[in-house]
């Protein structure tokens, strides 16, 4: 973790959405407080059981979201965009981190004190609403995944993650390559099976001709043909 700097009018372009709320009195508040740090590629963001104290928004990179399971095996839980929060729920629960988070690329995060923004929300009812908005949206995104990593078969969950990564980071400017190139074992990890699941899956899909692989690229060929996979299970 380095720390770095980033212009003021940057920040709130990024943070533009939680700083609408506030008054002048409050944003100088926030900005005071807060702190840029950067991450290296697979670098540890949070650990599971460190005690929560940051509100984290990612600038820019990539983070996934993760718990250690039975046999050392991962589940990410979520993947983590620019400009979207993360690393706060603990904080309001009053629980240690029962996730960890790690950089899947280089990436630059905001992070502000917990303290500061729960004082903020005590003051603003607005930044209050804003935070239950963003918790609701991510208890819901959670509830869906779960139905579909627990009842789909193998290649309804891996076609469902490859669209996942589409809608969630978009595609490169040849307009079919995913801008986002994981290992087989956090693919493996996003889609809940295994690493020899995930290879031969994306395998049988390379020869039906729905994605194409490079390596860790992977192109959309037939996006039609994969959603149809990933809603029929």
């Amino acid at each position: 973790m380095v720390k770095t700097k980033i212009s003021d009018i940057d920040l709130q372009e990024k943070l533009s959405d939680m700083m609408t709320p506030l008054n002048e009195e409050q944003i100088l508040i926030l900005t005071k407080e807060l702190a840029i740090q950067t991450y290296k590629k697979n670098e540890t963001i949070y650990c599971e059981g460190e005690a929560p104290t940051y509100l984290m928004c990612l600038i820019k990179g990539k983070v996934k979201i993760y718990k250690d399971g039975v046999g050392g095996r991962s589940q990410i839980i979520r993947m983590i965009k620019p400009t979207e929060y993360f690393a706060y729920r603990a904080y309001f629960a009053k629980e240690s981190y029962v996730t960890a988070a790690a950089a899947c690329e280089a990436s630059v995060i905001c992070m502000v004190p917990m303290t500061v923004i729960s004082n903020l929300a005590k003051q603003n009812n607005e930044l209050a609403m804003f935070f239950i908005e963003q918790l609701s949206k991510d208890l819901g995104i959670s509830d869906e995944r779960t139905v579909n990593l627990t009842q789909k078969h193998i290649r309804g969950r891996l076609a469902e993650s490859l669209l996942f990564l589409k809608d969630s980071y978009g595609l490169e400017e040849d307009g079919s390559t995913l801008s986002i190139y994981l290992s087989r074992e956090d693919m493996a990890n996003l889609s809940n099976m295994t690493t020899s699941n995930a290879i031969r899956t994306l395998s049988n899909f390379a020869t039906e001709r729905i994605i194409a692989i490079d390596g860790r690229k992977i192109k959309i060929i037939d996006e039609e043909k994969l959603k149809k996979i990933s809603k029929i299970g």
